[in-house]
């Protein structure tokens, strides 16, 4: 077992109220309860000694002169969230299947299971087993209770833990932690069952090896039920479905609100101090995967992520005076103040390691974009909302129009001090844009002559103070010409055509400053100072943004290689995190809901334009 795997040597299990993470060695090295956003249980991937986590290898002797040992492969059953960690021996051939059962998601629980069932295919295998919680991120300390060689309590101030053995493991105590061995021979199984809740939980029935094989079929069945409600058939269709599949892993059930990564502190450089948490409902992030998921058929998910947000409109505002905070906890509370685990030595050193996100104060004008864009995607949500719903909608956009001209922090959340933002004052727009067009086609009460005045005073803005005639560009902010890849945004969302000189030369410039082998820079630190210390990766949100771009520009094999490379860069079990770094390596938090929705939006645009071209091509 290697402490501080690669970030992305994981696979992501949950039940969609809490997520786990599970290295490649079979190490669940990650898992907060009851929620997201909750304190950790296991966070070995921030501390190795102080994170705890929860081991189960294949016990084989040390590698011989020709380096026989083990071999892991890690792979998900089909379609699902189903986990496989494959162990290949001398002796023989052993897996670990690992989920989290799904029972009625969208009622909260303070109680959830992670199943890690053991079992040989060939031969025989020595399984070794390590469990070892450290409750709030490390800080909180636990009391061991053995219930017999099946059965150990974990107790810690407001949170307990039961572990269960089927099978024929003996959990036995090494100090406040338990450990375990067993020998098993291929058809032969065993499993524990984890199941963490609240201090003083009723526990949990002895499950049994039948309960198992239910589970089992049930996580495996609703899997596949839900995703085949995708209406996507087109090309790249397996990592499509594993980006749905990780959205909805992400999404916390209970109100509809997806959070932008599943883990805090992994940096953006290793050793840096980027290193941020990303538990969150972002919404901007969430706003733009309703379109992502909508767009492959799953508009349950979109209406739920809308009723959420027309909840926050309705709260009477944010705590810095704005309507919108640009991030929030799942349930909407929008209090996430920032503090330093100083005690937790972060992934390979990278410190400090930050719980809770000191940005949400932050003012961030293009979420208004983002979430008018959210709102508007059908006529059922104005519908659902009714007149009420419409009062707080235009009463957003009658604000936006006296408000949308300031600098602020933008979509990068740097802390180098406001500016005026050219992306910004596109997703404001946006907002205008589409609050016009919603309330001509739904006949709706509003001040149109108002909002248009706004809307065609932000484009002619943009179009002079954003354009830089020297870069022959827009910029990332008025007053310089620094490139920002944010702007691959524009043509996405309608502000400009993707065949106009104007972007067409922005997107030259970009490939010229911020694209490198078809990976795509955010921007230039040195060239625009964001207060941080430190270097980061290449975006992947950025690159499929890129891919996009050219798509639509009519540039589709360039786009189709750029695509297939980036593809490359996915971990052995179709994920991403936020950034590739410069050798390759995924860097940031793990996965990111930003990176995998991007590749929705860049596959379907590159498979429609290539369907266009097959079509053009058969009629000549």
């Amino acid at each position: 077992m290697r402490p501080y795997p690669p970030i992305a040597e994981h696979g992501l299990i949950g039940d969609l109220q809490t997520c786990a993470l599970v290295s490649s060695e079979g190490v669940l090295n990650w898992f907060c309860s009851p929620r997201f956003d909750s304190p950790s249980v296991f966070a070995g991937l921030l501390d190795h000694d102080r994170g705890g986590y929860f081991a189960i290898t294949a016990d084989t002797p040390a590698p011989d002169t020709e380096g026989a040992g083990v071999v892991t492969r890690q792979l998900y059953l089909a379609d699902t969230a189903v986990l496989i960690t494959r162990f290949l021996t001398r002796e023989g051939v052993g897996e670990v299947v690992d989920f989290m059962p799904v029972h009625d998601p969208h009622t909260r629980t303070d109680r959830h299971r992670v199943v890690r069932v053991l079992r040989v295919v060939r031969g025989s295998v020595r399984f070794a087993l390590e469990c070892r919680p450290r409750f709030d991120y490390g800080r909180a300390p636990h009391d061991l209770v053995l219930g017999g060689a099946a059965a150990a309590r974990f107790e810690a101030p407001g949170t307990t833990a039961h572990l269960q053995a089927v099978g024929g493991l003996a959990l036995e105590a090494d100090g406040s932690d338990v450990r375990a061995t067993t020998t098993l021979s291929a058809g032969e199984r065993a499993a524990v069952v984890l199941t963490v809740c609240d201090e003083g939980g009723e526990p949990p029935r002895p499950p049994t090896p039948d309960d198992l094989v239910e589970e089992f079929a049930a996580v495996r069945r609703y899997w596949h039920d839900w995703i085949g409600h995708c209406t996507y058939r087109g090309r790249w269709q397996q990592i499509v479905n594993r980006s749905a599949i990780t959205l909805k892993l992400m999404t916390y059930a209970p109100t509809g609100a997806p959070i932008a990564a599943a883990t805090m502190g992994l940096p953006e450089g290793e050793g840096g101090e980027r290193n941020w948490d990303y538990r969150y409902t972002w919404v901007r992030d969430a706003s733009l995967a309703v379109r992502a998921m909508r767009d492959l058929g799953f508009t349950q998910e979109a209406d739920a992520f809308r009723g959420w947000l027309q909840r926050r409109l309705t709260d009477g505002g944010a705590p810095n005076g704005e309507p919108l905070q640009i991030m929030y906890r799942v349930d909407g509370d929008p209090y996430l103040s920032e503090e330093i685990l100083g005690h937790l030595a972060g992934w390979r050193g990278s410190a400090p390691v930050r719980a809770g996100n000191g940005a949400a104060g932050q003012l961030q004008l293009d979420i208004y974009g983002e979430a008018v864009y959210a709102l508007v995607q059908t006529g059922h949500s104005a519908e659902s909302a009714g007149y009420d719903g419409w009062r707080y909608f235009s009463g957003i956009l009658d604000w936006l129009c006296d408000s949308w001209d300031r600098p602020d922090e933008g979509i990068w959340e740097t802390r180098g001090g406001q500016k005026d933002f050219t992306y910004s004052r596109v997703m404001c727009w946006v907002a205008l844009d589409r609050g016009i067009r919603q309330a001509t086609a739904l006949a709706r009460p509003a001040d149109i002559p108002r909002w248009t005045a706004a809307r065609d005073a932000i484009l002619r803005q943009i179009m002079t103070r954003g354009w830089s005639e020297e870069r022959r560009a827009f910029v990332q902010h008025y007053g310089t010409t620094v490139l920002d890849a944010s702007l691959l945004m524009m043509p996405l969302v309608g502000f400009i055509t993707p065949k106009d000189p104007r972007w067409l030369s922005t997107l030259e410039a970009m490939e010229g400053e911020l694209v490198s082998d078809s990976l795509v820079y955010r921007y230039d630190p040195a060239a625009s100072p964001d207060g941080l210390q430190g270097s980061e990766g290449t975006f992947s949100l950025c690159t499929f943004l890129y891919v996009y771009a050219l798509a639509r520009a009519g540039q589709v094999e360039q786009a189709r290689y750029a695509f297939d490379k980036m593809l490359t860069y996915a971990n052995h079990v179709g994920l991403f995190a936020e950034e590739i770094g410069p050798t390759g390596e995924q860097l940031g938090n793990f996965p990111q809901a930003f990176t995998h929705l991007a590749l929705i939006v860049a596959a379907l645009a590159l498979d429609t334009e290539l369907d266009a071209g097959d079509a053009g091509r058969g009629k000549a």
